[in-house]
């Protein structure tokens, strides 16, 4: 089915389908198991299953642990895939291979960089962040902060007087690179550039950033990062996070949580803690090898992939959506918190109403599925590896008519289960 598109910032005279058919990175929509009747619009939260990666868990449970059994650890070097999965990560954030390892979650990670970070000032106090943050990472520096005692202060102030509030006393800033709500996204270079010269350290959470926007961490000097990888990355439910420190923190980086697979000898079984050198240092417990083979058959999708592209794609694609919910849903109490005219954004569209859950839900009755965040906003992953041009006009077409025909007036919509 060709849809013609009309007042829309793209040519009027391109539909969507020649859209998807010019598209150069249609061929990696093939790389999913995408459910044939679904339109899925949450790999800003949960990416869908790679094809590759069944047969690859396969091959690991039943060659490598049910046949070699232990003596996996060395010959299919599972104790060596924190390093090796954070020099693959490495190249799609900008980063050398020698400064990301892959391990732990997001939170844990997160925990690990702001205490280096604030080991590397200790003349000062404060941990900065924004208000309205996702909440685990305002949790994690709340936690640190008390364990640290009184001479650390957590600090959360508006974003717009983030930099106004690092100041002489400011041992590190935390900030999430595109916002889980909104989607708007710092930029990266300035505000990093800005806090140095206040002599703060930043942490950056890329957790919505990663495989979806342009990220170069080296190229802005940042300090610390962390993010997941089962969003854009598609690294599967509870997928390991990854930690990134720039080099020249590596030597005096203390990260707090340290255990067994952090120590320089870990074999040695010393009764004594000596951190390895450089990245290692940031690794705790025993990594999860089932959950390590999984990303690692997922980023070969990225394999070849030109960042700048996907970048592209994904702006064409958030742009369609916002111009077509202006078209086809005015009137119906819909509120755009993504702005249309900032192309500082990252790749999903937050829509606001009264009653986002439940037209959510009558959505996902129609297997269109994003996602809804309290108090009411309804968020849109735009993923460029496989949706396709025509899955976004489709998408509002469903939107306006649950809007138009009260689909989502229901009391048994409204209900919400302990996920939403």
């Amino acid at each position: 089915m060709t849809h013609k598109m009309a007042a829309l910032s793209v040519d009027p005279d391109v539909d969507v389908s020649e859209m998807d058919r010019t598209d150069p990175l249609r061929h990696l929509r093939a790389s999913f198991d995408l459910p044939a009747d679904t339109i899925y619009l949450c790999g800003n939260s949960l990416g869908p299953l790679p094809g590759n990666v069944g047969a690859r868990l396969a091959d690991v449970v039943q060659r490598q642990w049910g046949e070699s059994l232990i003596r996996s650890w060395n010959a299919h070097s599972w104790f060596a895939m924190p390093e090796r999965l954070g020099a693959r990560l490495a190249t799609l954030i900008g980063a050398q291979a020698h400064e990301v390892t892959v391990a732990d979650s997001t939170s844990v990670n997160l925990f690990k960089a702001a205490c280096c970070a604030r080991g590397l000032r200790p003349q000062r106090r404060r941990i900065v962040t924004e208000t309205g943050n996702f909440p685990t990472d305002a949790y994690v520096l709340q936690g640190l902060a008390q364990l640290l005692g009184p001479g650390t202060e957590y600090l959360a102030v508006e974003r717009d007087r983030i930099l106004d509030a690092v100041d002489a006393d400011t041992a590190v800033l935390v900030l999430t690179h595109v916002h889980y709500k909104d989607c708007a996204m710092f930029d990266m270079a300035e505000v990093t550039r800005r806090a140095q010269a206040r002599g703060a350290l930043v942490v950056w959470d890329l957790s919505h950033s990663v495989g979806a926007v342009c990220v170069d961490l080296n190229a802005c000097n940042a300090d610390f990062a962390v993010g997941c990888t089962y969003k854009y990355l598609n690294g599967g439910p509870g997928a390991p996070a990854f930690i990134f420190a720039a080099e020249r923190h590596h030597a005096a980086m203390n990260p707090g949580l340290v255990g067994w697979w952090g120590h320089e000898q870990p074999f040695d079984f010393a009764e004594g803690y000596s951190p390895a050198a450089g990245m290692r240092r940031t690794l705790s417990g025993t990594g999860p090898i089932l959950g390590f083979a999984t990303l690692d058959a997922a980023l070969d999708i990225f394999d070849g992939v030109d960042m700048a592209a996907v970048r592209a794609k994904s702006l064409r694609l958030s742009s369609l959506f916002l111009d077509l919910v202006a078209e086809k849903c005015a009137g119906f109490g819909l509120r755009a918190i993504t702005a249309r005219d900032n192309p500082q954004r990252g790749s999903h569209v937050a829509l606001a109403h009264a009653d986002g859950f439940a037209i959510m839900q009558a959505l996902i009755r129609r297997n269109v599925i994003g996602d809804f965040r309290a108090p009411d906003v309804m968020r849109f992953g735009l993923t460029p590896l496989y949706l396709r041009y025509r899955d976004v006009w489709d998408a509002v077409e469903a939107l306006s008519q649950v809007l138009r025909h009260g689909e989502w007036k229901s009391a048994e919509l409204g209900r919400r289960a302990r996920v939403t």
